[in-house]
């Protein structure tokens, strides 16, 4: 399947529609993001095997000239089947909304909306931009589940579910009135329907039948039985291993928290890292010196280190001499919690996609870490890239503490993007590898 262009189902006023939809791609110095339609007009098909036997013999659309066209033009018919994250229920968005906010119902809506948000830009629909651009508060959607909790979260969805029953028709005329089917070669019609039906028979074959199924329980049933005694003697080995995996975190834990320092691992494209951090009152200091933090590939290369080398800021600590006394004689262990964990690559990615689908977590700690190490080196030049007036610290701390009485930043995101890149590329030029 080619990335570039996805099929989807749209679910409308006469029935399901299938189309193609071509994210936001580049040409030069140019950005586009289309459907497969002509001019004004959207096409749709009632079923799969239309929509393939349109692109293989029609060139007179606005999708033919993306990079990807041939490669779509190429597909089987089954390979043109939507997807369930590209299936999209649109006449169903308000009984979608009125149910309660739970992750699943907030996912779908949220791609509902993020659907017809994108429709509307590029079919230029006055009314489906207005409605958005009229009403901010539908941004809380793409938050996730946050925005809904407690009596105001409640409130918020409510009010959503109102806006929505109330406007919902108008945008659903909106896209039926530029929905068109044209003529499609029969011949090739059969052609892909013969594919679907090929591929379904192929499918129903690999799946295991009853008889099948039978001799799996039967070969798994009751044939070999453990007595009760090497049951319990299981579960009481495993709960011994337990307890001794719980007491040996709690040992390390608190030798990490008595000393004041934490292991922390950073992912890069690169590598995958070990260092330490500890905070003197707000400030961060790093295995380091001179604004360099120093970072190990493995335990035993960073123990190493810790036992032979007082050439690092971390040295002048009191509580060092623990440190190098555990590096020493063997005992010193790097149990990173979560929190101390750092995952760059894949970031710029997401901000380039925008905050709805954005990992809040992972950049919150990215911010984090790069400050930190912009702070420990002097070097303001993040604190400024972050900072509120700027694109990418608006949409930094967007994404990080969402607010649906803020009006959501607006695609593209490429800018913020190659800031964030810039950042990243600066934070690994501080990394020094030592082993």
């Amino acid at each position: 399947m080619a990335g570039d262009i996805v099929p989807i189902e749209l679910g409308l006023t006469d029935g399901n529609s299938f189309t193609l939809w071509a994210p936001r791609w580049r040409e030069g110095d140019d950005e586009w993001e289309a459907f497969l339609g002509l001019d004004e007009d959207l096409y749709g098909f009632p079923g799969v095997a239309e929509l393939a036997a349109f692109i293989r013999t029609d060139d007179d659309n606005d999708l033919v000239d993306h990079p990807a066209w041939e490669t779509v033009a190429g597909l089987q018919a089954d390979e043109l089947v939507p997807d369930d994250r590209h299936s999209y229920d649109l006449v169903g968005v308000p009984e979608l909304a009125a149910e309660d906010p739970n992750p699943e119902v907030i996912a779908e809506l949220e791609d509902a909306l993020e659907i017809v948000r994108i429709l509307g830009e590029v079919c230029e629909l006055t009314i489906i931009t207005k409605f958005f651009n009229g009403n901010p508060i539908l941004g809380a959607v793409t938050t996730g589940t946050r925005n809904f909790e407690g009596r105001e979260g409640v409130d918020l969805w409510v009010r959503i579910g109102r806006l929505i029953a109330k406007h919902w028709d108008d945008v659903i005329d909106a896209i039926d009135d530029v929905i068109t089917t044209p003529k499609v070669d029969r011949s090739a019609v059969e052609t892909a329907e013969a594919e679907l039906e090929a591929a379904a028979s192929a499918e129903d074959e690999d799946e295991p039948d009853d008889d099948d199924l039978d001799l799996v329980e039967s070969t798994n049933g009751d044939d070999t039985v453990e007595s009760d005694d090497s049951d319990e003697s299981d579960d009481d080995s495993a709960e011994n291993a337990d307890d001794e995996v719980d007491s040996d975190d709690e040992i390390d834990d608190d030798f990490w928290a008595g000393v004041g320092i934490d292991p922390i691992r950073i992912v890069t494209d690169a590598d995958e890292y070990l260092s330490l951090r500890c905070y003197l009152g707000d400030d961060p200091v790093f295995l380091g010196a001179n604004g360099k933090i120093f970072v190990f590939t493995s335990p035993r290369s960073l123990s190493r280190f810790l036992a032979d080398s007082d050439d690092h800021d971390l040295a002048d600590l009191s509580t060092f001499e623990d440190v190098r006394t555990g590096a020493t004689d063997g005992s010193l262990e790097f149990d990173v919690i979560d929190d101390n964990v750092y995952v760059l690559p894949g970031l710029a990615d997401d901000i380039a996609d925008g905050p709805r689908r954005m990992d809040r977590n992972q950049l919150d700690l990215a911010v984090e870490l790069l400050s930190d190490a912009a702070d420990y080196a002097d070097d303001d030049s993040v604190s400024e890239a972050l900072g509120s007036t700027t694109p990418l610290g608006w949409f930094v701390d967007y994404a990080i503490n969402p607010d649906p009485k803020r009006m959501a930043p607006s695609p593209p995101f490429e800018n913020e993007s190659e800031a964030w890149r810039a950042l990243v590329h600066d934070f690994e030029g501080r990394l020094v590898k030592k082993g």
